[in-house]
């Protein structure tokens, strides 16, 4: 399995599992772009690290909800790549609340990462693969989108928003050899479940049957066999990750 000579972009790749995905796809030969909110340090860490492995990098602060800045960034990877091979719909945010109390604006601003970023992300992205006839895209979603979870109304919406978008896309795209599949994440070990309560923490442990969190690494490897070139024949699939919670 090996990316040599490819390019991708990921978003949300300055932390946590958009971070792994984007080294695990350096180490294995490919140029990466990201993006990232408010992570200028890391990213910029990440970017040396990728150019240390002999990598192309680079780094954009854009708003994934930000339609014309995304745009730009693809325009500009483009440009500096040369070509864009594979997507990763990796940013997201959490905003949880139960849904009496939530707020219009909790609403709008996860819908608008998760579920917005995906498409202004693949509209452009997309245009590119047709004309190249092949490419790859991954949409990091959650088993919240699949079985739901209390105070999740906004995030397992647009989390399952993301199932439909995989499949559908999947089939408008698969005659021009473009492949676009899901992953359905349990808890990963990143910086947001290191926040959690331990309460929750060992409740959540509790439902897990392999008894652990995934680790981001974990997550990166799973990613890179999907892009490859050894997983042309999959495509169209939403593939848990989650240690058997959502079974």
């Amino acid at each position: 399995m090996t990316f040599a000579g490819k390019a991708a972009i990921v978003s949300g790749g300055a932390r946590g599992i958009g971070r792994a995905i984007c080294l695990e796809l350096g180490r294995q030969g490919c140029d990466v772009a990201f993006n990232y909110a408010q992570s200028a340090e890391q990213a910029e860490t990440l970017v040396a690290e990728l150019t240390n492995l002999g990598r192309k990098a680079r780094a954009f602060a854009v708003d994934v909800s930000d339609c014309d800045g995304v745009k730009h960034m693809v325009a500009e990877v483009r440009q500096d790549f040369g070509r864009i091979d594979c997507l990763v719909n990796n940013a997201g945010i959490l905003r949880d609340s139960l849904l009496l109390a939530m707020k219009e604006k909790e609403w709008d601003d996860v819908i608008g990462t998760n579920l917005k970023g995906v498409f202004n992300f693949a509209k452009p992205v997309v245009s590119l693969m047709l004309r190249s006839r092949s490419g790859a895209i991954l949409n990091i979603t959650s088993v919240s989108g699949i079985i739901g979870m209390a105070g999740q109304t906004n995030y397992a919406a647009s989390k399952a928003g993301m199932i439909g978008f995989t499949k559908a896309l999947a089939k408008e795209v698969a005659g021009r050899n473009i492949t676009v599949n899901a992953l359905a994440l349990g808890l990963i070990a990143t910086d947001m479940t290191a926040s959690l309560p331990e309460k929750y923490r060992e409740k959540a442990l509790e439902m897990i049957p392999l008894g652990r969190f995934g680790t981001a690494a974990e997550i990166g490897r799973i990613a890179a066999f999907l892009l490859s070139d050894s997983a042309r024949y999959i495509t169209g699939q939403v593939i848990q990750v989650d240690g058997g919670l959502a079974m």
